[in-house]
């Protein structure tokens, strides 16, 4: 710590951090452009700049730059300085001669950077009078707005997207008053954190497509603090909606988790939330007709087939809420209740559960994961399974690259500095069937199929505990892979190690937990992350101890005329041929779901529920923390009439009316308090986040700003008087601007992000997060450091004969899982589908890149498009599995008949 005085007053800060950000933490505003966070400081826009005293006789001062400024103990500062304030409008004066007077059809218009600065500079009147710069703008893919007039020439997105996210597609051209900051070419931007450009770029250079179609100005949205739902790292968003619409997911601050930036699934892959087709009301399909039904009747008729049933089996799903789920296994039993998973995936989940639970080796988060010494990553491609994940693994590899004896003598802010005393020192070692994004940085990839990298760690893991293998004719190749990675774990002291359920191998899960075991024995500072396929994967296995396989086998036993499906499709669990005769079978399929699948299209009655726009309620990452989402408006306020409601509300209802219970509206509060009693492991989740009777001076928290302009207008044309708003029963905010604007550092849940003067995306820069706030959520598992006895000693390891070809899962980031499938512009432009094979089979099967290869598999006849790759092993065929028609199940299957299709 160290003592400063600014303006007069004296502060004590922290010696970690820059002047700007200082003065800023303090609430003292100071403009600038160039610096960030995370991205550190250069000093290119000279915006910042300050006044430095030698000492309290020095009445003239120096102008510094503060973002480039350390601090030092006893500095003198002045901020509002007559000089200070004149070099700043000089400098916004420079900036702003070629800008366009664009600012009432600029989509950043209302929460722009450089309308903050400008304003916050005085700058006010333009002099300039002679033609300004013209530039050419660029196609950048169907996500990103490219308006290149509008740049200032901070640097700040090529500093993200090439040092930061390690992009190598997107860069700076030309010299003096005529850089260009884009792509070489017109084209998609290739980073899978592109998105992250729009809220970078403190002007309106890059914009939000997928906004742009339902546009309004940050002022007139109303916000929720949510969860992406899109993997299990758990990032967290604020979801901004107009018109019941989704209009805008922005980034919210997690201290441990997201910090500043999303991946580009979470930020764009909402589209399914906005189709147009969605249901409003219960249906009954009836003699191949569709019958509305209200809502009483609809609860009277599922109460009365429930409880007519032969058998009942309630289906729960991983991208429902706890609450959703745990409401209907309380509906169907305990025992009835199915996680809505494959056996293996159910397996996989189970096994990650008891080792988070009982291991004792710690799950770091995202922030910790960038101080780990090296990386081993086991069958996953994370750069399309956990994107933001592998954000965070590029910073572990850039802090690794960094010369030792001479970091400590550089701030971490300083960002020319680290960037010139890099070296080419790799840290992340990769056992996968195939090339990953992540091949760049890493110092060796050892691809083979998963039987073979379950052999190859298991050799690894002998070798670290000393114990000989017992596996003949390894090859010198492999043995020489293993000595690598043996030796950089042995010489490092804080290893990670990376797997999970994707690859569709428990062994593999189990090796890794081993690996991580030994090197815990042997005193290393051991991490461990298992990721999930979904968003409530730990969640929902908690809850089961069925998986949809063994409750479909079920049916076929006919024990089981009645399903209850929640947020799930069974057609993504095996072939068409097989859940067609499963339904065949069955006397009822109660639905509840916000999607239209082929599930609800085969239901008896189907319940229409709330998206997670619409919805609260707790998710569960892969560390076992518990997070809360809310919801940013109430579907009734624009449509009284409408019958839509959250799952669990659907669910209770039932209950009670088949329990003949009397009862007053269930709460959320109600439901936690249900399962909390019910499963004491869930005890914890009482504390992630206030309750709906929080107060704050006595009121609840707005989700509207202040400013707010236009939600009293939205029925004028019907009719003039203002409808009143619904009362949020479920949560402590209300759902308008009445209420506590930005309770900015009491709450960890923030609505929206805002700060007087700071409209922009750029106010989180205003908050205080010294304190261990804006860090939402609790571990449900918590990691006491004991090391306790925890091996898996039997792994049935068995060679690949590499006699037949079999089926390995390929990932991409926009399909791969089901939500995404389900936006229009992803479904129809970004998601195309392909079989990867070996080139070296290209002549054998006469096949050429773009053509078709057709091949059968479970007795069903697939045509994919081709694509060829040099790594993947011999006679593996990689599918996008959890596309339609690519049901997991295919996962290890056999192929044959494989042949080209002209």
């Amino acid at each position: 710590m160290a003592i400063i005085y600014i303006n007069k007053m004296q502060y004590d800060v922290s010696l970690s951090h820059n002047l700007l950000q200082t003065c800023l933490a303090l609430k003292i505003d100071i403009p600038y452009f160039c610096w960030h966070p995370d991205l550190g400081s250069v000093g290119v826009c000279r915006l910042c700049a300050v006044k430095h005293h030698n000492n309290i006789h020095d009445v003239s001062g120096r102008i510094v730059m503060s973002c480039m400024t350390p601090i030092s103990n006893n500095m003198i500062i002045t901020t509002d300085d007559t000089e200070v304030k004149k070099f700043r409008k000089g400098i916004i004066e420079l900036l702003m001669i070629n800008h366009p007077h664009d600012c009432p059809i600029c989509e950043e218009g209302g929460h722009c950077h450089l309308q903050d600065m400008t304003v916050l500079t005085n700058h006010n009147v333009r002099r300039y009078t002679f033609p300004k710069r013209i530039h050419r703008n660029q196609y950048l893919g169907e996500f990103i707005t490219h308006q290149m007039n509008r740049c200032i020439g901070c640097y700040r997105c090529v500093r993200y997207y090439k040092d930061y996210a390690g992009g190598t597609d997107f860069g700076v051209y030309g010299i003096s008053n005529n850089i260009y900051f884009g792509r070489f070419e017109d084209g998609s931007l290739e980073s899978e954190h592109s998105g992250n450009l729009i809220e970078v770029c403190p002007t309106g250079v890059f914009t939000d497509k997928l906004s742009s179609k339902y546009y309004n100005r940050k002022w007139d949205l109303q916000y929720g603090p949510s969860i992406c739902q899109n993997c299990s790292i758990g990032c967290n968003i604020s979801i901004g909606e107009k018109y019941g619409i989704l209009s805008k997911i922005e980034n919210r601050y997690h201290k441990h988790i997201n910090r500043y930036f999303l991946c580009d699934l979470g930020r764009f892959g909402h589209g399914y939330t906005n189709l147009k087709n969605r249901l409003k009301y219960p249906i009954k399909f009836e003699h191949d007709k569709y019958i509305s039904l209200n809502k009483n009747y609809a609860i009277t008729l599922i109460s009365d087939i429930l409880q007519n049933a032969r058998g009942i089996i309630g289906i729960g799903s991983m991208r429902a809420s706890l609450e959703s789920n745990f409401a209907l296994r309380k509906l169907v039993g305990k025992d009835n209740f199915s996680s809505g998973m494959i056996e293996n995936d159910h397996q996989c989940v189970q096994l990650i559960i008891d080792i988070l639970k009982n291991s004792g080796i710690y799950v770091p988060t995202l922030l910790e994961v960038e101080d780990y010494d090296i990386v081993l990553i086991i069958g996953e491609d994370i750069t399309q399974t956990a994107p933001r994940l592998s954000l965070a693994i590029r910073q572990l590899s850039k802090k690794n690259q960094i010369d030792n004896n001479v970091k400590n003598n550089i701030p971490e802010w300083h960002s020319a500095a680290i960037l010139n005393i890099t070296n080419k020192n790799k840290c992340v070692y990769i056992v996968h069937t195939h090339e990953t994004k992540l091949d760049d940085i890493s110092e060796l990839k050892y691809y083979a199929s998963i039987k073979n990298q379950e052999l190859f760690l298991d050799i690894l893991c002998k070798k670290i505990n000393n114990v000989a293998y017992t596996y003949k004719n390894i090859s010198s190749n492999i043995i020489e892979y293993i000595t690598c990675i043996y030796h950089a774990l042995m010489l490092c002291k804080k290893p990670l190690i990376i797997s999970g359920l994707h690859s569709g191998s428990i062994n593999l899960i189990k090796l890794a937990t081993n690996i991580a075991k030994s090197l815990q024995y042997l005193k290393k500072d051991v991490g461990l992350i298992l990721l999930t396929s979904g968003a409530n994967s730990i969640g929902v296995g908690l809850l089961s101890n069925m998986s949809i396989t063994s409750a479909l086998k079920n049916v076929c036993d006919d024990k089981i005329d009645t399903l209850v499906v929640l947020e799930n499709d069974l057609y993504r669990y095996s072939t068409q041929e097989y859940i067609d005769s499963i339904i065949k079978k069955l006397k009822n399929i109660i639905v509840f779901d916000h999607l239209t699948t082929t599930t609800t299209q085969k239901s008896t009655v189907l319940f229409p529920t709330t998206s997670f726009i619409e919805s609260s309620g707790t998710v569960i990452n892969y560390e076992s923390r518990a997070q809360r989402f809310f919801s940013a408006f109430d579907p009734k306020f624009y449509d009284d009439k409408t019958c839509v409601y959250q799952a669990w509300e659907w669910i209770y209802e039932i209950y009670y009316n088949i329990n003949q219970k009397d009862h007053v509206n269930t709460t959320l509060d109600d439901v936690i308090e249900h399962y909390i009693r019910d499963i004491p492991i869930f005890k914890v989740i009482q504390h992630v986040a206030p309750n709906a009777k929080y107060r704050i001076l006595g009121k609840k928290i707005a989700r509207s700003p202040h400013r707010i302009s236009s939600r009293t207008a939205i029925f004028s044309e019907f009719n003039i008087h203002e409808p009143g708003q619904n009362n949020d029963i479920n949560t402590m905010f209300s759902f308008s601007m009445e209420g506590i604007q930005q309770p900015n550092q009491d709450v960890e849940y923030v609505p929206f992000v805002w700060s007087p003067g700071w409209n922009s995306i750029q106010a989180w820069n205003k908050y205080i997060f010294d304190k261990n706030n804006y860090n939402s959520g609790m571990r449900i598992f918590q990691t006491n450091g004991v090391k306790k006895e925890y091996f898996f000693n039997k792994i049935n390891i068995t060679y690949d004969q590499d006699c037949d070809w079999k089926i390995i899962p390929y990932y991409v980031l926009f399909g791969s899982e089901e939500l995404s499938q389900n936006s229009d512009i992803i479904r129809n432009k970004c998601s195309v589908l392909y079989a990867l094979v070996n080139e070296k089979y290209r002549n054998k099967f006469c096949l050429k890149q773009d053509c078709m290869i057709e091949f059968e598999c479970l007795d069903q006849i697939f045509q994919l498009l081709i694509k060829f790759s040099s790594k993947i092993p011999l006679k593996t065929l990689g599918l996008p599995l959890g596309f339609p028609n690519m049901s997991r199940i295919l996962l290890g299957c056999t192929v044959k008949n494989i042949r080209g299709v002209t």
